[in-house]
């Protein structure tokens, strides 16, 4: 087999694959009608629940794949998210929708989204920033396509047919796709490519295993600065509807547009930033986009104290939006580069237990605060006090970098 052209379609699969596991984010379209459908008053629980178990399922997905290979990983996952959004049109309570919703089709997209990545990076050393970039990029994609789409079918079929369809849709892409995906070879180079040499005498990224990563002080620095990038992001995709009408006072389908507009700024921040990191470092990337984040949410809470032309709302998601995604974008190349790319599909999974901690927290402050207070002020703050925290958490990893370079000299 000729894997310099394989590798280019297992991308494309990958990356069509990933559109429809992505379309979880255009949740906050679905979450005004399934706590109208339920008679209840807030449905973001569901969302937060997915992001939480996805993280599980992209440890194990990276163990199974190294014993059963990419195929099975992605159809047994594809069985689940797909089943899950099914079953959740047959939901009458809300407890069922946790279940079908938060729990299946989360643990299905967790199994999924880790061996699609994981296993299009490997084939791709020469670009592994750009690639990382786009197969994240392109499930950030989902909801810019899902939102007005489901928008439609909501208005025209209601909630649980909606779910209903999508279920069934899901479940032939993905487990189709699957059969098209085709592990990476051990140890493959891509036709033309040269690996890099050290640096001044310091070591190529060492394979470590998950045990020896965890134990690597840098993994925390990482866990956390990936923590406060996705907190920002996860809290605005969660409730960016509600906001957009509860705040700002948009109505339901320039709303739902604002959210396109979050999904599709989230995308572009995926490609753009994987691509730009191979050039100007991962760190330097991540260290200007934490820059832009505080930008960005400084704008969004601007906008709830007085923005009648909505400009200061708008370009402020458009900020969040690029810059979550940048780190959606970098962390599987930044993983990869750091622990190196053997155990990456593991690895990664136990780094992004960190974005299910923002998954989990960023949505409960955001709705929480509101309920108390009637305002999302407080946990705009909160996010932007985070985004800082990030920003210097770059600088110890500099420092604590250089001190490991130094130790490699002795």
């Amino acid at each position: 087999m000729d894997y310099n052209k394989k590798r280019w379609v297992v991308l494309v699969v990958s990356c069509i694959v990933n559109i429809i596991i992505g379309t979880g984010y255009a949740w906050s379209v679905f979450a005004g009608p399934w706590a109208q459908e339920l008679g209840i008053q807030n449905a973001a629980l569901a969302f937060t629940v997915c992001n939480a178990v996805g993280p599980v399922t992209m440890i194990t997905g990276g163990k199974i794949n190294d014993m059963l290979g990419p195929k099975w990983v992605v159809f047994v996952g594809g069985l689940m998210f797909g089943g899950g959004a099914l079953l959740a049109g047959f939901s009458k309570s809300f407890g069922f929708l946790i279940f079908a919703y938060g729990i299946i089709l989360g643990l299905g997209m967790g199994l999924v989204y880790s061996c699609t990545i994981g296993n299009t990076v490997k084939f791709f050393p020469d670009k592994r920033g750009m690639v990382g970039g786009l197969t994240t990029a392109t499930y950030g994609l989902g909801s810019v396509i899902l939102a007005p789409i489901a928008r439609m079918m909501v208005e025209n079929m209601g909630i649980t047919s909606t779910f209903k369809v999508l279920g069934i849709v899901y479940l032939i892409v993905i487990c189709v796709g699957a059969f098209l995906i085709t592990p990476c070879p051990a140890g493959f180079v891509p036709e033309g490519y040269t690996p890099p040499a050290p640096v001044q005498g310091q070591k190529g990224p060492e394979d470590k295993t998950w045990s020896q990563m965890i134990k690597d002080p840098i993994f925390y620095v990482l866990f956390i600065m990936l923590v406060c990038g996705a907190f920002f992001g996860l809290m605005m995709i969660s409730q960016c509807s509600p906001v957009a009408q509860n705040m700002i006072g948009m109505d339901v389908a320039t709303a739902a547009t604002i959210v396109s507009v979050l999904a599709l700024c989230n995308a572009a921040g995926r490609v753009l930033c994987g691509f730009i990191s191979d050039k100007l470092g991962r760190i330097n990337t991540l260290a200007i986009c934490l820059v832009l984040a505080v930008i960005g949410l400084a704008l969004v809470w601007k906008s709830g104290i007085g923005d009648p032309s909505k400009t200061l709302f708008i370009l402020g998601v458009c900020f969040v939006g690029f810059c979550f995604g940048a780190f959606m974008g970098i962390f599987p190349a930044f993983t990869a580069d750091q622990f190196g790319a053997k155990n990456n599909g593991v690895n990664y999974g136990i780094m992004f237990i960190a974005f299910g901690v923002a998954g989990v927290l960023g949505p409960m402050i955001m709705s929480s605060q509101y309920a108390k207070t009637q305002s999302y002020s407080t946990a705009i703050l909160i996010a932007l006090a985070l985004s800082v925290v990030g920003f210097i958490l770059t600088f110890v990893y500099r420092a604590m970098s250089k001190v490991k370079i130094g130790r490699a000299h002795v």
